[in-house]
C-alpha cells in the first residue's frame, strides 16, 4: 500500500505545476498529465490524501480562498483567544501542553539533554521528529529526500545535546499528531526560544485549523502591533512545524508567503487543513 508520503510527493508537483500556470487555469487532464498519472488515477490520488475531489480541493489553494479565510478568521479568532490558555478547546484538533524552558536552561544550548528522534511518513512528505523528556521539540519536514540536512538542523539549534536515533518512541507520538489518528492524552511541547519567540509560537498554537492570520494582526496579538517583522522572524524560527501551525500566517493582501518546508508544503497544509474543516462550506 502507497504511504501518504508517497501520495504527496506526487500532490507536491502538482502543486508547483498549478502555480506556475495559475493564470491559464490548467483543467484535471493537463495537471494529471503533469505528474505521469492517468485522469482517473489523479482522481484517486486526491481523493486518498484530500478526502475530496481535486476540483474541490484546488479551490482551497488559490488566492480568492485565502482572501476569503482572511474575512472569515477574525471571529474564529477572536473566539479562540478569548478562551484563554487554559482551555482545552483551543489549539487547533489537539491537546497540547506546552512546556518552556527558563532563559538559563535555553543558554546551555541543550548540555545535558538527551534528544530522541525518528523520520516517519506524513500527508505531508517524510518528517523528522524529535523528543526530550520534556515533550517533542522539533518537526523538520524532508525536502528532496535529504535527511542529513534536517538532521543538521536539529543539531545546530541543540549543539551540546546528545542524540539518540530512537524511531520507536517518536512513532508513538507521531500517531497523536495527525488530526484524525490523534490518541487521547496530552501532546506534550518543550519550547526552547527567546520569550519573545516562544511568546509568537503560543499565539501560533491559538490558531484553529481552517482559519489565517496576518503577521501585522499576529503581532497585534502578541502585544506589539508595530512588530510584524519581528513576529515574522519568530515564525520562521518555529522548530515544531505543524504542530505550532505556523503555516496559517499569511499575508495580509491574502498571499500565502514564505514557509521554511517551502510555499508548495504550506500551500498543501492550508487546502488539506480547509478541505476538512470547511468541507460542506459553500463560499
Amino acid at each position: 500500500m502507497r504511504s501518504t508520503s508517497d501520495d504527496y510527493s506526487r500532490i507536491e508537483k502538482a502543486i508547483h505545476y498549478l502555480d506556475q500556470r495559475f493564470p491559464a487555469q490548467p483543467g484535471l487532464n493537463e495537471v494529471a498529465k503533469s505528474v505521469n498519472l492517468s485522469p482517473w488515477h489523479f482522481q484517486r490520488l486526491f481523493t486518498r490524501w484530500a478526502g475530496i475531489s481535486p476540483k474541490r480541493f484546488l479551490q482551497f489553494l488559490m488566492l480568492d480562498y485565502a482572501k476569503h479565510a482572511l474575512e472569515r478568521s477574525g471571529n474564529v479568532l477572536d473566539a479562540a483567544y478569548a478562551a484563554g490558555l487554559s482551555s482545552p478547546s483551543r489549539l487547533h484538533d489537539l491537546f497540547v501542553s506546552v512546556e518552556a524552558v527558563t532563559p538559563g536552561e535555553f543558554k546551555k544550548r541543550g548540555a545535558g539533554l538527551c534528544i530522541r528522534c525518528g523520520f516517519h511518513p506524513s500527508p505531508f512528505g517524510e518528517c523528522l521528529l524529535a523528543t526530550t523528556e520534556r515533550g517533542i521539540c522539533a518537526m523538520f519536514f524532508v525536502t528532496d529526500g535529504d535527511r542529513e540536512q534536517v538532521l543538521s538542523d536539529l543539531r545546530r539549534r541543540w549543539p551540546a545535546a546528545e542524540f539518540v536515533e530512537d524511531p520507536k518512541t517518536t512513532g508513538g507520538l507521531m500517531g497523536r499528531i495527525i488530526p484524525g489518528n490523534s490518541l487521547p492524552g496530552k501532546l506534550p511541547l518543550d519550547l526552547r526560544g527567546t520569550n519573545f519567540q516562544i511568546k509568537v509560537w503560543q499565539a501560533l498554537l491559538e490558531i484553529p485549523p481552517g482559519a489565517v492570520v496576518p503577521y501585522e494582526d499576529l503581532a497585534a496579538r502578541v502585544g506589539n502591533p508595530k512588530a510584524s517583522r519581528a513576529v515574522g522572524s519568530a515564525v520562521g524560527q518555529n522548530p515544531i512545524a505543524f504542530i505550532i501551525p505556523c503555516h496559517r500566517v499569511i499575508r495580509k493582501v491574502g498571499g500565502i508567503g514564505g514557509y521554511h518546508g517551502g510555499v508548495a508544503r504550506k500551500r498543501a497544509m492550508l487546502a488539506w487543513e480547509a478541505a476538512r474543516t470547511h468541507i460542506s462550506e459553500q463560499w
